[in-house]
């Protein structure tokens, strides 16, 4: 399966011109691609000012991200802010190039931002499927919290879209590897970068890894798309090889 990520500076609250951004750079692909990852909150930045931009699962977003997936027969995924039955949500949505979407509300809100005070929690985990690879699609924060990650629907592609700042880089980095490693599954990571109007700087460090926590795009902080293809016979020779998720722990959330 080949992937691209975007890694893009974000323009604060501005739907409109995020949309355009996000659009000229998924049309200027030359590249067939299968799936497209765009960072958490694409449209607006990391903002808790959802009253007067958020959108409705029958917005303009949506509506191109539908466009778009048909168009070039790509799925596309992200996250965005949401309102549904006067509730905000921070919402990762999966469009598949019918134009099908699945949905997952970012679970683990996070808490230093009064996140928590201001979207709803989600509690289900999503597990899609597409080309015939089980893909486990989470948002930011949730990368701290491996239990809700753990590998327990043997999903072979992990994927973090993110609004995630310099000073946690390193976490963020030692995390991926970590959630690559423990599920012996390829993750992806994909980050902003830029400054928010909160005068967080974001340096990016999109980035794939294979089941064994091996860069197959390694950390960077430039703005750019960046495309890989992953190998699904070869992750699972990988783990028949090794055997390690067999003796994993039963649990429930």
């Amino acid at each position: 399966m080949k992937t691209a990520l975007i890694q893009a500076s974000l323009i604060w609250e501005n739907l409109q011109a995020n949309r355009t951004y996000f659009s000229e750079k998924i049309n200027a692909i030359q590249e067939k691609v299968d799936l497209i990852v765009l960072p958490e909150m694409f449209t607006t930045g990391f903002t808790m000012n959802p009253n007067e931009i958020a959108e409705t699962m029958q917005g303009e977003t949506i509506s191109l991200l539908k466009t778009l997936a048909k168009s070039k027969n790509i799925a596309i995924t992200g996250s965005l802010i949401i309102k549904e039955n006067n509730k905000f949500y921070n919402r990762l949505v999966f469009v598949f190039p019918s134009g099908e979407i699945q949905q997952y509300d970012k679970r683990h809100l996070f808490t230093l931002a009064g996140e928590d005070k201001t979207y709803t929690k989600g509690s289900d985990k999503l597990i899609v499927d597409y080309l015939g690879w089980k893909i486990c699609p989470l948002i930011c924060y949730d990368l701290r919290f491996p239990v809700f990650a753990r590998n327990t629907e043997d999903y072979d592609l992990l994927i973090y879209v993110a609004n995630w700042p310099e000073p946690r880089i390193n976490a963020w980095d030692a995390l991926l590897k970590a959630r690559a490693i423990e599920n012996m599954s390829y993750v992806i990571g994909v980050n902003r970068i830029g400054e928010d109007q909160n005068k967080h700087n974001y340096p990016g460090h999109s980035q794939v890894l294979d089941c064994l926590g091996n860069y197959l795009i390694a950390p960077n902080e430039q703005e750019d798309v960046f495309i890989t293809v992953l190998d699904k016979q070869k992750m699972l020779e990988t783990r028949q090889k090794f055997g390690f998720l067999n003796d994993r722990d039963s649990f429930t959330i």
